[in-house]
């Protein structure tokens, strides 16, 4: 058996081993290399840094804080009603004007002959108001309609016109929305004329 590495011959042949002179020197001549141990390249870890992102800082915007001072509420400026002196308790809103100066409201005699008259239409003196104008020279139709809010409205002369009031024709009935006015004679005009009471009571059955 050849055996080319003698080391190797100490695992085969368990016994001494001697070699013949003319054999040393071949082995002795042998270089006996060293065994090669190749290295395992290791694998490249490379390591990923992120950058950082720097961002550049935006400038603070201030809203403006405004103040918002409560108003205090104006006390509600109501305009009074005017004390009006009148009489009847206006159950139908039926307004009756007159004028009569050294009256508080009208002659007796002539409420008592409108009392009449009011009684064949069925109508009461609680149904209606007698308003005396010629205490109240400065109050307007407005303030009267605001008030007593007629349906019926009948003025009896020329004098007993309140102020505001136009477009009134002497016994020629006049409708303005839901409100009927007649403007008709005076009590004086008919007291001592026949014809002016036939024509007063023809207007106030229609009325």
């Amino acid at each position: 058996m050849k055996v080319e590495n003698p080391v190797a011959l100490r695992f085969i042949l368990q016994d001494d081993l001697y070699l013949l002179n003319a054999d040393k020197s071949f082995y002795e001549k042998r270089e006996i290399l060293p065994p090669v141990i190749q290295e395992i390249s290791e694998p490249e870890i490379r390591t990923q840094v992120d950058t950082p992102v720097i961002q550049e800082p935006q400038p603070e915007i201030k809203t403006p804080v405004i103040d918002i001072v409560p108003q205090e509420a104006k006390p509600e400026v109501k305009t009074p009603e005017p004390a009006f002196n009148y009489l009847g308790k206006n159950l139908k809103n039926f307004l009756i004007l007159v004028h009569y100066p050294d009256q508080e409201f009208i002659a007796d005699a002539h409420l008592a002959a409108l009392q009449n008259i009011l009684k064949r239409k069925e109508f009461s003196l609680d149904d209606v108001v007698i308003f005396n104008m010629a205490k109240y020279s400065t109050t307007t139709i407005a303030q009267l309609a605001a008030f007593f809010k007629p349906v019926k409205l009948l003025l009896l002369g020329q004098a007993s016109t309140p102020q505001g009031m136009t477009g009134l024709t002497l016994n020629m009935p006049k409708t303005s929305g839901n409100r009927t006015a007649l403007y008709s004679f005076s009590f004086d005009e008919m007291m001592d004329s026949v014809d002016n009471k036939k024509i007063f009571w023809e207007l106030m059955k229609a009325l």
